[in-house]
């Protein structure tokens, strides 16, 4: 399956339990429900689609709308380690990086990359990830990284420890 569309089954999938199963027991409206179900299937191939494929400025355009839709919050975003790993995160990591973080920690690193905490440490060591002042690693050099070693339509396989240098 291709990463646009594993993104589009992830996006399809939050938004039914995020959105609008709440709005279903709000309303005690299952009609209506329905009828947005509808509706988003038939909008989660456009979001997919500009995610992966668009240009920058619409890639991160829908991202942060996704985000601020699907995860909203008093405080900046910060989703756990695992999160990077799904369509959505492996996504965002290319196209927009962490949105609200400039130093990651090498485990948030790795996860975003799919490698490692030893592995980022070695990329450090390399020069191939830039380290931040306060610690850890800059969020620009991760998303850059994982911008260089993905492939167009490529599913990132997280886990692997492999370095694609």
């Amino acid at each position: 399956m291709t990463l646009e569309n594993a993104l589009r089954d992830q996006l399809v999938a939050l938004v039914d339990a995020r959105c609008v199963d709440p709005l279903e027991i709000l309303l005690e409206d299952a009609d209506t429900a329905d009828a947005l179900r509808h509706r988003v299937r038939e909008r989660a191939p456009a979001w997919a689609r500009a995610m992966v494929a668009g240009d920058d400025a619409e890639a991160i355009l829908a991202i942060t709308r996704v985000i601020a839709t699907l995860y909203p919050g008093d405080g900046p975003f910060d989703p756990p380690a695992d999160w990077w790993r799904t369509p959505l995160g492996t996504i965002t990591a290319r196209r927009v990086g962490h949105p609200s973080a400039h130093a990651l920690s090498y485990p948030v690193a790795g996860a975003m990359l799919g490698i490692s905490r030893q592995g980022v440490h070695d990329l450090v060591n390399r020069g191939k990830l830039e380290r931040h002042p306060d610690g850890g690693v800059t969020a620009s050099s991760v998303r850059d990284r994982s911008r260089a070693n993905a492939l167009p339509q490529a599913p990132h396989h997280p886990g692997s420890g492999a370095d694609r240098s």
